[in-house]
């Protein structure tokens, strides 16, 4: 695909993004804070995106890589400013299945793309301060696992939770977060090495834990936690899709980093 197809591609998506009657929070349609939040988000969006196909030319992705990182970036797009957004204000089960989109879909598929050589070289040294320690952190994935939780058990604090869902701008800066520290996450997980597979196992399994450890307390709470106006059925609806949907992702990450594990044991003693 050319640079001229993939700008049409972004330009499609962007109008997309733009059309009222599909999405929600366009930055047409709202107004004030949320206007401008919704703007600076897409720009920001944009960036990246455009990031990446700047650095394609010069170091050629392979192609389901490449194929990998704009359909996630489609997904992304659709998940940040599609109907779910807006279904998401009134909806604990619509926020929670966007925030499991952030966590366990957009975050990995984004890591197993590989993008970093292409963003690295499509922002030159801009960038570098960003990356370098990305580098070293992701060398940690407990710790990638113990700043993830923080994220996700802070912005499931009833107070937290609510100024997000009022808020514009912590809406952006909750969307964040889920983003970033998923993405190191999955990024020290999946791309651990054969010595700190080990450590990357019980991050998954640190993870699946307490994320299924939340996902019970919203299914099993008596009254609402986020707004007394608020249906019941629907936070216990957002529980059980954090806490069984929720867990496919790590238990199949499991599987392959464990089997991973194995073989690199294996080739290492030549079996």
């Amino acid at each position: 695909m050319c640079l001229s197809s993939r700008s049409k591609l972004l330009l499609i998506i962007v109008l997309l993004g733009l059309a009222t009657p599909v999405f929600g929070h366009s930055p047409i349609s709202s107004g004030g804070a949320e206007q401008f939040t919704a703007l600076l988000g897409m720009v920001m969006f944009g960036m990246v995106w455009l990031t990446y196909l700047l650095g394609a030319r010069r170091v050629t992705p392979h192609g389901l890589q490449a194929l990998g990182f704009h359909s996630t970036m489609v997904i992304g797009f659709v998940a940040l400013w599609g109907p779910l957004d807006h279904w998401a204000e009134s909806s604990a089960a619509a926020h929670m299945v966007q925030h499991m989109m952030f966590m366990v879909v957009i975050a990995p598929l984004w890591v197993l793309s590989r993008p970093l050589p292409q963003l690295a070289s499509g922002s030159g040294r801009v960038l570098a301060p960003v990356w370098q320690p990305m580098l070293k952190l992701v060398q940690h994935p407990v710790y990638m696992a113990y700043l993830h939780g923080v994220m996700v058990w802070l912005w499931h604090i009833p107070r937290f939770y609510i100024l997000a869902l009022e808020n514009p701008w912590w809406h952006l800066v909750e969307h964040g977060c889920f983003l970033i520290t998923a993405g190191l996450f999955w990024w020290a997980v999946l791309k651990s090495t054969q010595r700190t597979v080990g450590w990357a196992l019980f991050a998954l399994l640190f993870t699946l834990m307490h994320t299924g450890f939340l996902g019970a307390m919203l299914t099993f709470a008596q009254s609402p936690l986020y707004g007394a106006g608020r249906s019941l059925q629907d936070q216990q609806l957002a529980g059980l899709i954090m806490w069984v949907l929720g867990a496919i992702p790590y238990l199949l990450a499991a599987g392959l980093v464990g089997w991973r594990g194995y073989w690199q044991m294996q080739r290492r003693w030549g079996g």
